[in-house]
């Protein structure tokens, strides 16, 4: 009797640490998600604007080409 008893807590200790560390990991994964969303915009944006640029600077090129002819 005394065994199940024991091995019941130890069951259930085990169970509550593994309850603990799962909601952890998710707690974590949805602060990942948070921080990363906005360094994503933020990297997307300078993307843009560096694409951009060279875009500009090759029509730019062209069209000085062009008059030169």
């Amino acid at each position: 009797m005394m065994n199940k008893v024991m091995f019941n807590a130890v069951l259930k200790n085990a169970c509550s640490e593994m309850g603990g560390m799962m909601s952890a990991m998710d707690s974590s994964s949805r602060n990942a998600g948070k921080m990363l969303d906005p360094l994503t915009l933020t990297y997307k944006s300078t993307r843009q604007v560096s694409i951009t640029t060279e875009l500009i600077e090759i029509i730019s090129g062209a069209s000085a080409l062009e008059a030169a002819e």
